[in-house]
């Protein structure tokens, strides 16, 4: 159980304090996760996958409250910002506020506001061997030593492990992380300026951009203002074509009704500017 999980610390010197979770890394001390490159590079010219280190995805799969990696992902809908469901749920005991940006989540009922993140997730049990079946003892163990009844969804194997499973067979390394199927959207945010008198904001580094076809320009606005960093008075407008699309509609919906014309090599182009807020 993620109870059960220590989590690691940083001493003064900078080095990090062994815990359960270098366990997990040390499974894949010697192997690297690799990513697809979007172009040659100028060093190489050949179709070989750029190796990338398990810990520099450190940011993006481990929970900033307890330092381990998540577990039950759970998300904030007001800013994308993700941790354990067990550790969000005990912060918003005593808290309204996302613990990374301080945006109040709901005034009364944070818990509304956080949904389950399983695409997350199923990445992160398969960036990580040996988490989930790690975890799913414990939870057994948890129930067992209470003797309580063990729920049917720690008894029973995940779809997720199941495929992993057949994957042994597969020639394919377990260090190679390759798109999960969900990922099924690709989005060109082209940046096409901002309204006289906004400034102080960051350039949109990547405008090439992978997500479920699920999400919705909500996400695609809330995604632009955190990685710009914009201040609250500032309105992210989203535009596919000439028409000006409303927060509620899902990329795939978007996808599918704007035909050709909107399209780029296959992927989805939206472009944006900023303006100030009514």
């Amino acid at each position: 159980m993620k109870g059960n999980q220590e989590s690691g610390s940083v001493d003064d010197s900078g080095w990090q304090v062994k815990t359960m979770e270098d366990s997990f890394e040390n499974t894949t001390n010697d192997h690297d996760i690799s990513e697809s490159k979007m172009g040659p590079s100028d060093d190489d010219n050949t179709d070989d996958e750029r190796a990338l280190p398990l810990r520099e995805f450190y940011p993006y799969i481990r929970c900033s409250l307890c330092n381990g990696f998540l577990v039950d992902a759970t998300t904030i809908t007001e800013c994308l910002h993700t941790f354990c469901k067990s550790c969000i749920v005990k912060f918003f005991f005593y808290s309204n506020r996302c613990p990374n940006c301080a945006i109040v989540v709901h005034q009364t009922q944070p818990l509304y506001n956080i949904r389950p993140d399983r695409q997350l997730q199923d990445i992160v049990y398969k960036m990580v061997p040996h988490l989930e079946k790690h975890e799913r003892k414990c939870l057994i163990e948890f129930y067992k030593e209470r003797g309580l009844e063990v729920p049917k969804t720690a008894a029973v194997q995940s779809a997720a492990q199941t495929k992993a499973q057949k994957a042994q067979k597969d020639p394919l390394p377990q260090s190679v992380f390759t798109l999960p199927p969900e990922l099924d959207v690709s989005l060109v945010l082209e940046f096409v300026g901002a309204e006289e008198g906004i400034g102080d904001y960051k350039p949109l580094e990547r405008k090439y951009v992978r997500v479920s076809g699920e999400a919705t320009i909500r996400h695609v606005e809330l995604f632009i203002r955190r990685k710009m960093e914009l201040a609250q008075s500032c309105q992210v407008d989203v535009v596919c074509g000439e028409q000006l699309l409303e927060r509620c509609r899902s990329l795939r919906e978007v996808y599918s009704s704007v035909g050709q014309s909107a399209l780029q090599d296959g992927l989805l182009v939206l472009h944006f500017g900023i303006v100030l807020s009514d």
